[in-house]
């Protein structure tokens, strides 16, 4: 560890607390949602204002930048800087007022608006913008940039909606703003209003053309006859004129009732046309997306992923919304009539809204990768016009990517004009950052010349601010480098950004990776083999940083437990990236990248639930192949990377095994010597395998079925294999096993004994191919181990027998729900308290499972997120306390309020043990479930 810096010496010695310059968190902190990387020197999080006050003083004697930061999903760069990053989510975070009686609420900057809304929600209000990441940004980003989102027409943006703002100068000066009345900084406030008298003819002319003009200085708010609306004004300066610490937010009333109506266009320039007419019926929202993201979405997720849509290439997604239900539904189907659609769709309900609704949030995440299949990058990323000249953008801004031979998947607020895209620039080859810049200068061009703006809701930041010059007047610019010089004489906050700009083609992140010269153990097919394009894919939009577990979500456990950024997968990401892009990670073996991995469970919840379809959990297997190869490991490694090898022994004598390893003293050392946390519980080994039971039953007639047995199932629950065999023979199955064990080599991967599991996987490729080749079913019954089947095989061994097995392995309820005939034994009546294990829910999906049990008749508590054991990951020595944390986000609670007679489902061995070993509840698998109802 180097010694600190001044810097961060001189903040200790201030008394602030929380201060981060180790390799990790620069590495993570360089980066935000943007292409950009600008290594910060270092990273505070402040416990309150005086913690503010303490780094303004700092960074002011020592000349050292500040940049002010919430979730970091800033796409234009502007939520990175070279100097300190004030990181206001990790503490100042708190809903500190709300009054219904005047429906305000004031708030710290680093609350996110998803909590914000939650207590508004109750009684009946709402905090009005709402952009699609609104799970995890904070409030004080979006006053940064003048955040709008998809409902901007109903509720007008966050510069609409904040009443007042109490913010810190560089000077450490208190500056509080209610509404027009302004107290504190006064020769501030003094100097701004000579600037503004002096540039009285610029302020009229060139501002508020439209209501998505977002680029540079909302002057026009500073004009006399706006009343100098210092409030409205310093919402979207993007943290160049003071550091925003609380602000108070108008809340408004969410109407009872939601109609959604979904048009569909044969293009999308044709949608851009409607624009015009569906604004007269005064909607909340109207949405944009067309085919290409919905092929996306197909490709990733599955045909099933994208909801019926109307017909047509491209679709508006219009909100009708009210309090008389009536009168919503006669306003959708009078849009429906008369906004020349090709076909249209009204949805009443919510619930089926919400998937629809869900595409489009996810865009920026899904657009990760272009149509082209090639990594797409933000840059171009939000430009508005204004709406009624929509269509004939669009149409032209196609024919400027086609020029530059580029391909797009436009969305975005086409109601408001605003347009969102990612494009696959070449940033990694020879003379991107060059072809990057050719673009962006005639894209501007482009956009000016409708009337519009480079921004239309994200902000200028490193992406656009040099490009202003193309949008503004020289007097404009002047005037904006004036109120910059006001506020900020000495440009340390957020440099780079709105005035004095870096070159846009500055500090491209993804321009400076090298090439991955080391010889891969997995294929990354998806990413034609580039592990750089693979750890790229994160794209920063921070999904990992929100809570879904509610809706069944399992990304990202780790962050949900501990709120640091370095254990989300993102963090995680941007590390990977340094170590590809940077020099603060240098190599497979950097305590940087081992120190941000340590708590990643390998849930692989971030490859389903991550729209860029990240894949951690491979990552880090990687990481750990590349730095353990040829080398001594954690004894972990050959323990529980192990297990399977050691459950063979044990299962020569296994009540001898269970004996020894429940001696007191002996237990103790085993442990130790294993590197296994002293609090975890050894599983008994089963007295008879399942194979061995298996040997002795008559043979069965039926529909040939192959029975995967892994190794958790055979040794440690043969019960549930056998459960297994006696709902498939009802269905009208004849299961058989292997001749010889097999084993998915799951430890391995997890532990990252890559060239080990390819060779175990080989041998049991090999056992399964003939039955594959046949059009046998292959049924995994433990989750983690059909996964790897299903999911990593290919990666491992990359061969047309791995992939004719991996497409014949299935779970056993997606076999029965293809089973003609076979109906579900009855199960009305009883609660089901189902935790689907987490590779379950990310590779096969748990959807087959859930219409099982809701055909059966049960009543189903889904829980989200994951149990915490995850395999090895809980019972290493050092993740006993995560691991504990992450089953209190769902699972703990969910078993403690369980009534009596409830049953709790859980098919992986991991997550019945953990809910065994923290609660003492035991778990049924889905066909112990069955069986038992069988049998009554």
């Amino acid at each position: 560890m180097s010694e600190p810096s001044e810097l961060v010496r001189r903040l200790r010695r201030a008394g602030i607390a929380d201060v981060l310059d180790d390799a990790t968190n620069r590495s993570m902190y360089a980066s935000d949602a943007s292409l950009y990387r600008v290594v910060p020197q270092t990273v505070v999080r402040p416990r309150h204002d005086e913690d503010v006050l303490a780094t303004l003083a700092v960074a002011r004697e020592l000349g050292v930048p500040i940049t002010a930061r919430g979730a970091g999903t800033s796409v234009a760069g502007n939520a990175i800087g070279p100097g300190v990053v004030l990181d206001f989510s990790r503490h100042l975070n708190q809903v500190l007022e709300l009054d219904p009686a005047t429906r305000t609420a004031r708030v710290q900057a680093g609350t996110v608006q998803a909590v914000l809304q939650a207590a508004a929600r109750p009684h009946g209000l709402r905090f009005g913008p709402d952009p699609s990441t609104h799970t995890r940004c904070t409030i004080g980003g979006m006053i940064g940039n003048n955040s709008c989102g998809s409902r901007t027409l109903g509720y007008g943006r966050t510069s609409d909606n904040v009443a007042g703002l109490s913010a810190l100068t560089i000077d450490g000066e208190r500056l509080i703003t209610d509404g027009r009345r302004t107290t504190g900084a006064d020769k501030i406030v003094a100097g701004l209003k000579d600037v503004i008298n002096d540039n009285l003819k610029t302020g009229r002319t060139e501002f508020a053309r439209f209501g998505r003009q977002v680029s540079g200085y909302a002057v026009e708010h500073l004009l006399p006859e706006r009343g100098f609306n210092l409030t409205e004004f310093l919402v979207g300066s993007e943290g160049t004129l003071a550091v925003v610490t609380e602000a108070t937010v108008r809340l408004v009333a969410d109407p009872k009732y939601r109609v959604l109506v979904v048009l569909g266009y044969p293009d999308f320039g044709a949608a851009g046309d409607a624009v015009p007419g569906i604004l007269e019926f005064k909607p909340t929202a109207c949405e944009g997306i067309d085919s290409r993201i919905c092929d996306v979405v197909r490709s990733r997720r599955g045909p099933g992923a994208v909801p019926p849509l109307p017909g047509g290439k491209a679709w508006l997604m219009v909100e009708i919304a009210g309090d008389d239900l009536d009168e919503a539904r006669a306003q959708a189907e009078k849009l429906a009539a008369t906004a020349g659609a090709v076909d249209t769709l009204i949805v009443e309900d919510p619930v089926a809204a919400a998937p629809l609704w869900r595409i489009r949030e996810d865009g920026a995440g899904l657009a990760g990768r272009a149509p082209s299949g090639l990594p797409a990058h933000g840059g171009w990323e939000d430009a508005a016009v204004p709406p009624a000249k929509i269509g004939a953008y669009l149409r032209d801004f196609d024919a400027l990517c086609a020029r530059h031979e580029l391909s797009v998947m436009p969305y975005g607020h086409l109601g408001d004009g605003c347009v969102h895209v990612r494009l696959d620039f070449p940033l990694d080859k020879p003379g991107g950052p060059a072809k990057f810049r050719a673009f962006l200068e005639e894209a501007a061009d482009l956009v000016v010349g409708y009337g519009g703006s480079l921004s239309g809701e994200h902000g200028d930041g490193r992406a656009r601010s040099e490009l202003l010059t193309r949008m503004y007047s020289p007097a404009a610019i002047g005037l904006f480098r004036r109120i910059k010089h006001t506020f900020d004489p000495a440009n340390l906050l957020n440099p780079g950004n709105l005035v004095d700009p870096d070159p846009v083609d500055a500090n491209i992140r993804v321009a400076q990776a090298r090439p991955v010269t080391t010889r891969l153990a997995l294929a990354y097919h998806a990413d034609h083999g580039d592990f750089n394009q693979a750890v790229h894919r994160c794209t920063g939009v921070g999904k990992c940083r929100a809570d879904t577990t509610a809706l069944g979500g399992v990304m990202c456990p780790s962050y949900l437990a501990t709120r640091n950024e370095k254990d989300s997968t993102r963090g995680r990401a941007r590390v990977l990236q340094e170590m590809l892009d940077g020099d603060l990670a240098p190599g497979w073996r950097a305590p940087a990248v081992h120190d941000a991995l340590d708590l990643c469970l390998s849930c692989k919840g971030c490859a389903s639930d991550c729209p860029t379809g990240i894949d951690m959990a491979a990552y880090k297997a990687e990481v750990l192949h590349q730095s353990y190869k040829r080398r001594v490991r954690p004894r972990s490694h050959y323990s529980l990377g192990w297990l399977p090898r050691w459950s063979r022994l044990a299962a020569r004598m296994p009540r001898l095994a269970n004996r020894m390893t429940t001696l007191p003293g002996l237990r103790g050392v085993a442990l130790a010597l294993a590197g296994v946390d002293a609090r975890r519980s050894i599983p008994k080994f089963a007295d008879q395998t399942f194979r061995a039971w298996f040997s002795r039953q008559n043979k069965k007639t039926g529909k040939p079925v192959v029975l995967f047995v892994d190794s958790f199932t055979d040794h440690f629950s043969p019960e549930i294999a056998q459960a297994a065999v006696e709902v498939l023979t009802a269905a009208g199955y004849a299961p058989r096993i292997t001749t010889r064990e097999g084993c998915c080599g799951l430890t391995w991967i997890s532990t990252g004994q890559l060239d080990a599991a390819k060779r175990i996987l080989g041998r049991t490729v090999d056992q399964l191919a003939e039955a594959a080749e046949n059009g046998v079913p292959i049924v995994g019954l433990e989750p983690s181990c059909t996964g790897v089947l299903r999911g990593d095989l290919p990666e491992l061994i990359d061969t047309e027998a791995a992939r004719k097995v991996s497409a014949a392995t299935v779970t056993i309820a997606e076999l029965l729900a293809r089973t003609p005939g076979w109906e579900p034994p009855s199960l009305d009546g009883l609660k089901v308290i189902a935790q689907p294990h987490c590779h379950h829910h990310a590779v096969m999906g748990w959807e087959a499972d859930a219409k099982l049990l809701k055909r059966a008749g049960a009543k189903v508590v889904r829980l989200g997120g994951c149990c915490g054991l995850a395999g090895n990951f809980g019972v290493e020595r050092g993740h006993y306390e995560v691991s504990v944390q992450v089953a209190e986000q769902q699972l703990l609670p969910a078993l403690r309020q369980a009534g009596e007679g409830d049953v709790f489902l859980a098919d992986g061995f991991s997550c019945r043990t953990q809910a065994d070993d923290l609660a003492g509840v035991p778990g049924k698998h889905l066909v112990e479930l069955l069986a038992t109802k069988l049998r009554s």
